[in-house]
């Protein structure tokens, strides 16, 4: 991974050249910048929506937000206004606008807000697991978290991986012993803690933010999954309902981990509603990092 600079923060970033045919990279391609949820790390779009963009003929730029390691832990604090710069100001340092966006949950929060203070960095964008408001049970559950991270209480892996299970994937995979097998060996190996985790955890939306959505003017598609409990349905709705012209989609045998758990529909709705919106460069420059 590379790293930039961005407002004195460190970001760690992976920037990935389209594929031709026989599996090599090439030049060109328009960027996609790929923004990850609380706690969670950049290589997590590499298992399948990288590899899909990539093949399609898009330049995929992943990171580390402020907040996840090896990028800085944000200890002092900060809010989604600085997530949104910094992912304004990554975009401006590779030279990547205006771009593409695909955002999860709080990625796709951080998106919205850049849509709003930053358009011209922006020609579409894809927002998946998202809400413009807290609910109480939603609201309540992040309060209990940031309580169980003061408290210093670090629960056994097998524990935190079964409570991580149940809360981010779908019946419909949690019901199969395999693929459970398999999710719970990951997630026992993944466990995300921190004080930049925490800062990640007390961001919610302000008030009057679906409101304020309305005043976004870039393409967007709106995806939920039907058996997402951490961002259930019926928020994701709200936003695609706020934002003018939105495209809203809904997923269904996927939980909040849907572009994981449901991955070759993710993509598919990603890359036909991205055929529609015209290209907006044909060969973007500044630093790249192929894959190998």
């Amino acid at each position: 991974m590379a790293v930039a600079t961005v407002g004195g923060t460190q970001l760690h970033y992976d920037d990935r050249a389209p594929r031709d045919r026989d599996g090599g990279s090439r030049a060109g391609g328009e960027p996609v910048v790929l923004v990850m949820g609380a706690g969670g790390r950049g290589r997590a779009w590499h298992l399948y929506q990288v590899p899909a963009l990539t093949e399609a003929g898009y330049r995929v730029i992943t990171y580390d937000s402020r907040g996840v390691p090896p990028s800085d832990p944000g200890v002092g604090g900060f809010s989604v206004g600085d997530l949104a710069a910094d992912l304004a100001g990554l975009i401006e340092q590779l030279d990547l606008g205006p771009c593409r966006l695909v955002g999860t949950s709080l990625g796709a929060h951080v998106v919205q807000e850049l849509l709003l203070t930053r358009p011209d960095l922006a020609t579409a964008a894809v927002l998946m697991a998202t809400r413009g408001r807290d609910d109480q049970l939603r609201a309540a559950a992040a309060r209990a978290e940031i309580e169980l991270l003061d408290s210093g209480i670090t629960l056994p892996p097998r524990y935190h991986a079964t409570l991580r299970a149940l809360e981010n994937l779908s019946p419909h995979t949690l019901n199969d012993d395999l693929e459970v097998s398999d999710w719970l060996s990951v997630f026992e190996q993944s466990l995300t803690s921190g004080p930049g985790l925490r800062h990640q955890l007390a961001i919610k939306p302000d008030p009057g933010r679906l409101t304020a959505y309305a005043a976004i003017t870039t393409p967007c598609l709106v995806i939920g999954f039907a058996d997402d409990l951490v961002t259930p349905p019926h928020l994701v709705a709200e936003v695609a309902r706020a934002i003018p012209g939105a495209t809203h989609r809904l997923i269904t045998h996927a939980g909040h981990y849907g572009y994981l758990e449901q991955p070759d529909e993710v993509n598919r709705q990603i890359l036909e509603f991205f055929d529609g919106i015209p290209t907006s460069r044909t060969a973007p420059h500044g630093p790249l990092v192929a894959s190998p």
